[in-house]
């Protein structure tokens, strides 16, 4: 991709206040010119400050008026993450054109929203003035930063996306009367024994550091202008808008950092839209020790003195006079709100459609250790994706392991796909709404009996089902809140019979059921031996078994066995029972179960079951 050449940009349309420079602007200049003159003065060591670069039109302006709080009118933007991802998304980065340098001009936010574009001054005025006007306490930062940081390398990080959340430990209660059992006896000759063994491994723990040693000097050297490199990033100190802690912004990524993070490796200076002070605090360990209370003068010198409880820009009475400013800080600039144009700019620059398709190249690729992320604005794609995750097995990227996809504004309700190439599983997961209440799909072809597991929303279903998986000769579905108590229902199918694969009609092509087994959790109001755990239907052997739940104390389940009578034909409609055909343990029931007619009411009830059943399993192959 060409550089962009900002010498050819149009600035005929902007206004005049970005073309001249007002009396109050040239009084700020010039006590700007000062303060910069003494800082050289009691610093000599220290490098310039970015206090007054050129603007797009050729002239100087004093960094704070480049800050214009802004809020857009979108839910978003009200919030830091939502505008540091805006302003990562809707910019393409340009590095500086001298990496140990600041820039030399700095473009109104205006400009570089119109052309989409700019270095990380650039990015950070733009993010600071969206989280000024968001309400946050931002400024934002000169300073120096890593190689990384400063060429947005993220090739050596974790993606986002792939990091675990840190897990709580859990913290064991504290007794002081539980038991004290006595230590584990230890053999002093084996602790000897161990004590030689170690001393013998020392030469060849030494012969390895020496090949460590090589191997370290193998190792790309370090970054030769490691500590120079210019870098600006946004500060947000904590308090307003309840931020609890102080914290960095990476413009050029959206992503938030401590203060102590070692990519950061020193201050110079930060402002806002109000005031510009100067770090005076030693930055030899980055800015791990730095104190971010702008109060303390011996920390941050300011350039305009604080008059009121807020730093801001002073404002000067028009009947002041016009004497020289720093000789008396009471003095302010007459009207400075007359410097600054409406903030409305931007709102106009950014209307919905620009918003919503925030990607100057129509997509935006980022690469990560081991992975690689690529977003698309809504309705770039047909199918409606908008992000893809691909994760990889070498840090050269050239191995797939899986491949997770996002998607928006489905009429099937799909918002998220994962591919895993390792197991050639895929997932689809659908929000609520899906008119089989579909919530996750598992597959590894679309075609029938290969293997399918389907979770639901259970709570919007009557059946109360929320996984069913499914393979060619079995299907497994799980249930949760019934009042039957229903929890686990298993079949399993038979093998087709020959010629049957070329029926016209589903139920002539249906697989033959072999069993259902179905299993209950324990119902407390009634007695354990009456109240079913398992209950068993041997379809084509025409056995039914029951097994009770078992009491606290017992060993062994009460079970009821309805076998097939051998040597009778079975007809329909006909329930037949003897007691060749009926074995039960129920050692603790009642006496109407030991009752023939009760078992044969049972029976009865079973055999309707079973029907109902069978039909049920078919409703379920059909919905999947």
């Amino acid at each position: 991709i060409s550089e962009f050449d900002w010498s050819t940009i149009d600035t005929s349309n902007l206004p005049s206040s970005y073309k001249t420079n007002s009396r109050q602007e040239k009084k700020l200049l010039q006590q700007a010119d000062h303060f910069l003159q003494q800082y050289s003065h009691l610093c000599p060591d220290r490098k310039p400050l970015f206090i007054h670069p050129l603007n797009e039109c050729g002239v100087q302006k004093f960094v704070s008026t480049t800050v214009r709080p802004t809020l857009l009118p979108y839910p978003d933007m009200y919030y830091w993450s939502g505008c540091a991802s805006f302003v990562s998304n809707y910019l393409i980065m340009e590095p500086l054109k001298c990496p140990i340098t600041p820039p030399s001009s700095l473009y109104s936010p205006t400009t570089i929203v119109k052309y989409q574009r700019g270095n990380c001054f650039d990015f950070s005025v733009l993010l600071c003035s969206l989280l000024v006007g968001a309400g946050y306490d931002a400024y934002c930062v000169h300073g120096y930063a890593t190689l990384e940081m400063c060429s947005m390398d993220q090739t050596q990080e974790v993606c986002p996306r792939l990091k675990k959340p840190p897990e709580e430990p859990v913290k064991e209660d504290p007794n002081k009367y539980k038991i004290k059992y006595p230590s584990e006896p230890k053999s002093q000759f084996e602790l000897q024994q161990k004590a030689k063994e170690e001393e013998e491994a020392k030469p060849t723990q030494e012969e390895e550091r020496e090949e460590e040693v090589v191997e370290e000097v193998e190792k790309p050297k370090r970054d030769s202008l490691h500590g120079l490199r210019v870098h600006a990033w946004v500060l947000v100190l904590s308090g307003k808008r309840k931020v609890p802690e102080t914290f960095f912004i990476n413009p050029f990524t959206g992503n938030s950092h401590s203060t102590k993070d070692e990519c950061f490796l020193g201050i110079e200076s930060i402002w806002n839209d109000k005031n510009y002070w100067v770090n005076m605090q030693d930055c030899r360990n980055g800015c791990k020790d730095l104190s971010f209370d702008l109060s303390n003068h011996f920390y941050w010198e300011i350039m305009f003195p604080e008059s009121n409880e807020d730093s801001q820009l002073p404002t000067e009475s028009p009947k002041d006079s016009t004497d020289d400013m720093v000789s008396d800080p009471s003095n302010a600039l007459e009207h400075w709100g007359l410097c600054m144009e409406p903030s409305i700019c931007l709102t106009c620059l950014l209307p919905t459609a620009e918003y919503e398709n925030p990607f100057p190249r129509g997509k935006k690729v980022i690469l990560y250790d081991k992975a690689k992320q690529e977003k698309w604005a809504a309705y770039a794609n047909r199918d409606g994706l908008v992000e893809r995750l691909t994760v990889y097995a070498d840090s050269d990227r050239t191995e797939e392991l899986e491949v997770k996809e996002w998607f928006e504004h489905r009429k099937d309700l799909l918002y998220m796909r994962e591919v895993n190439h390792q197991t050639q599983l895929i997932t689809d997961h659908f929000n609520p709404g899906h008119p089989l209440l579909l919530k996750a799909h598992t597959y590894t072809s679309l075609e029938p009996e290969t293997g399918h597991t389907v979770e639901f929303y259970h709570k919007a279903r009557v059946d109360g089902l929320w996984k069913r998986s499914e393979t060619a000769t079995e299907m497994t579905e799980y249930f949760e809140e019934r009042e039957d108590l229903l929890h686990k229902r298993h079949i399993k199918f038979g093998e087709r019979e020959q010629g049957m694969e070329m029926a016209g009609t589903a139920e002539a092509n249906a697989r033959p059921i072999v069993q259902i087994r179905e299993y209950f959790h324990r119902n407390p109001k009634k007695p354990a031996d009456e109240d079913v755990e398992e209950r068993v239907f041997k379809v084509i052997d025409d056995v039914i078994q029951l097994t009770y739940h078992l009491e606290i104390y017992d060993i062994i389940p009460s079970k009821v066995v309805f076998a097939r009578v051998i040597g009778r034909e079975k007809r329909e409609g006909e329930v037949f029972l003897s007691r060749e055909n009926t074995v039960k343990y129920q050692p603790w029931s009642s006496e109407k179960h030991k009752n023939m007619r009760y078992l044969y009411n049972l029976l009865w009830e079973l055999r309707a079951e079973q029907k109902d059943l069978k039909q049920l399993v078919r409703d379920s192959e059909a919905e999947v």
